[in-house]
Parts: structure tokens; C-alpha cells; sequence
């Protein structure tokens, strides 16, 4: 079925419709009824506009292009499996959760608590502004994405990310088996408590980074104004620059270009080689 040029207000307005393409279609109104698509299978929206609450939860197979999803499309995506979208500003709080095999590309995304569960998510060439970004989410790849926000990917697991620009305190908070490479990595206290993570020629910029983790590598990496690194963790470090201050790591080897200041002044920091830039200041 193929809709064009009309507007939905009411509630669950195509509840349960199937193989249905909607282009240039508003759902906004007076009636203000929610959840225009739900529990819906092969759906397509093109150039649509969504100002209405929960519009597309318990639905599989989407396709979304080059719509907009404003602030009052709260918890746009819920529940959905098979989803592709691109070309799109989602702008809603809440905007994808519980949602499996997803792609998104050439997306502005303005949405705090988005992406919370989900399931094997493709990124590519999107920007996001954004609070506890991903959290909970496992099988992300993430390529070109940039991202301003906090508390991002926390408890995230089993993912990539290439080339991103990730401005973002509190980062990959009990993060496991993660790859980060080729990415700029900005903000306060990142990746405490994770565990297997790899950062791959990257730049690390920020205070306190890297505390208390567990298979923790470092591979090429560059870091800037960051100070009191590595406490409690066991880590595996080959950095190409220098370091402010590193602080009581826990076991592993640590190689650095330079090191202002090494920290150890607790008896738990143990097992741990520096290398030669580093050891006059033991």
C-alpha cells in the first residue's frame, strides 16, 4: 500500500499494517495519539515528519529515509528488529531501545538515554548529541560517528569503533571486549572498570584516564594533558607521547615517549614495568 501527502493524528492510526510505503506523510495533530506504527512488518517512511509520541515499537523490517523526528517524538524506535534508517534528524529523548539489527547512517541525532539494549547496531557518518549514549547495548560497529555527551557506552560489550571523534566524559564505564582504533577520545575518567579493551592509534585527551581495569592495551596511542593514569589496572600500554602523571597501576607494562610523574604509593601497585623515559621518576 502506498500513502502519500496525508496526516495522522489519532492513536495507533496504521496499528498493524504491513508492506505499506508512506511518503511525505505528517503524524501530528490535534488528536494527539501515539504509537502510529505499532506492531507493524515491512514498513517504509520517506520524507515523513513524526511529532507524535512512540511512533514505530514492536515493529519488524523498517526502512526510514530522510525524515524528521522532532522533540515531542519521544521513544521514537522501542521493540524493533531489522531496522534501517538514514538521512534522518532524530531528535527525540529516548529514541532507540530493545531494538535489534540496526543500521544507521548520514543521522543527526539529538537524544539523551538513546540507544539503551540494543542488539547489533551499525553507525556510519552520524553525529550525536547525547546522555548515557548506548548503555547496555552489545555488537556495535561504529565508523565516522562523532559524538558529544556524557556517560557514553557504559557496560557496552563485544564492539568497534573506527575513525570517531568521541567528546565524552565517563566513557565506556565497565565496557568488555571493545576495539577502539583510529578515534580521537576526549573527556574525564575513561573506561573505568572495563575489561578488554584495546584502544588502537588513537588519541586519548583527559584527566584520570583508564582506572581499575583488566586486559587493558594500549597500541600506538597518543595522550594529551592526561594525568594520573592507569590506577589500579592491569595494562599493556605502548604510548608515542608523553604522559603527565601516572598513579599506582596494578600490574602489566607500561612504554611511554615520557613520563612527568609516576605515582606509587600504594603497596597493591605491583608487577609493573616502565619503560626508560619513565624510570628516573620512580
Amino acid at each position: 500500500m502506498y500513502i502519500t501527502n496525508q496526516t495522522f493524528d489519532e492513536e495507533r492510526a496504521l496499528y498493524g499494517s504491513q508492506n505499506i510505503e508512506a511518503v511525505h506523510c505528517r503524524f501530528d495533530g490535534p488528536a494527539d495519539g501515539e504509537s502510529a506504527f505499532k506492531e507493524c512488518r515491512d514498513i517504509t517512511v520517506r520524507d515523513c515528519s513524526f511529532n507524535l509520541r512512540h511512533p514505530l515499537w514492536h515493529d519488524k523490517g523498517l526502512k526510514i529515509t530522510d525524515c524528521e523526528m522532532t522533540e515531542n517524538c519521544r521513544a521514537a524506535l522501542w521493540y524493533s528488529e531489522n531496522v534501517e534508517i538514514a538521512g534522518t534528524k532524530m531528535h527525540g529523548i529516548k529514541a532507540l531501545r530493545e531494538c535489534a539489527n540496526v543500521t544507521i547512517r548520514d543521522c543527526d541525532i539529538v537524544s539523551p538515554e538513546f540507544g539503551w539494549s540494543v542488539r547489533g547496531i551499525t553507525m556510519k557518518n552520524t553525529s550525536a548529541q547525547s546522555e548515557y549514549f548506548m548503555m547496555r547495548s552489545e555488537s556495535l560497529f561504529f565508523d565516522r560517528v562523532k559524538l558529544m555527551g556524557k556517560y557514553s557506552f557504559q557496560y557496552i560489550t563485544d564492539s568497534v569503533f573506527t575513525n570517531c571523534e568521541l567528546d565524552t566524559k565517563d566513557a565506556f564505564w565497565h565496557a568488555k571486549n571493545v576495539v577502539i582504533r583510529d578515534c580521537v577520545v576526549k573527556g574525564e575518567y575513561l573506561a573505568w572498570y572495563c575489561e578488554n579493551v584495546t584502544f588502537e592509534n588513537c588519541t586519548i585527551i583527559g584527566t584520570q584516564p583508564l582506572c581499575y581495569c583488566k586486559g587493558l592495551k594500549l597500541i600506538n596511542c597518543r595522550m594529551v594533558v592526561c594525568d594520573l593514569a592507569f590506577e589500579k589496572s592491569d595494562v599493556e600500554a605502548d604510548i608515542v607521547s608523553s604522559v603527565v602523571s601516572i598513579k599506582n597501576p596494578r600490574s602489566g607494562r607500561i612504554r611511554a615517549a615520557s613520563v612527568g610523574e609516576v605515582i606509587m604509593d600504594d603497596p597493591g601497585a605491583v608487577d609493573l614495568m616502565i619503560g626508560p623515559a619513565a624510570q628516573n621518576h620512580e
